[in-house]
């Protein structure tokens, strides 16, 4: 397991921070869950990490219908919101997140909490915390060979 942590201080900060990280996984992928308190900017995150790629779509959180996807890009991403879903609901989905975990495409899990481990073991697990001065702290494990050195180019 690699980690790497990074506080964001404005928005540009993290658009800098989507930025570089989407420019790590555009070519191959990857499969990452995001954890954090309501509005500590997940969704910011994906929106800023979708743009980065070339998504032309307007990203918005699927809270309500589970997943969007966006198909507008070189690679197709993925974007889960389990919040809704909880225990028993993710019973449900849990072949859909193994299948989104495998190929080039790039999927976003968030309040991955919910999924009770159902993971893939080749992962980027994203804690997106609240600072004392309204700045954000991101903090990414790999999971896995590639995800590590996804991890390690951001250091």
């Amino acid at each position: 397991m690699n980690k790497y942590t990074e506080i964001c201080k404005s928005l540009d900060d993290t658009k800098n921070l989507a930025y570089k990280f989407a420019k790590l996984i555009e070519d191959s992928g990857c499969f990452i869950n995001l954890y954090g308190e309501i509005g500590a900017g997940k969704t910011a995150f994906v929106k800023l990490v979708a743009q980065a790629i070339g998504v032309i779509e307007k990203v918005t959180s699927p809270s309500f219908v589970i997943l969007n996807e966006y198909h507008s890009a070189k690679i197709p991403v993925y974007h889960f919101d389990l919040y809704r879903l909880e225990n028993e609901g993710v019973k449900t989905i849990t072949d859909e997140l193994r299948e989104y975990s495998e190929g080039k495409q790039i999927t976003f899990v968030e309040w991955a909490e919910f999924s009770q481990n159902e993971i893939p073991f080749n992962h980027i697990k994203i804690n997106v915390t609240y600072e004392n001065d309204d700045s954000r702290k991101y903090t990414f494990e790999g999971f896995g060979q590639d995800c590590n050195k996804i991890i390690e180019g951001l250091k």
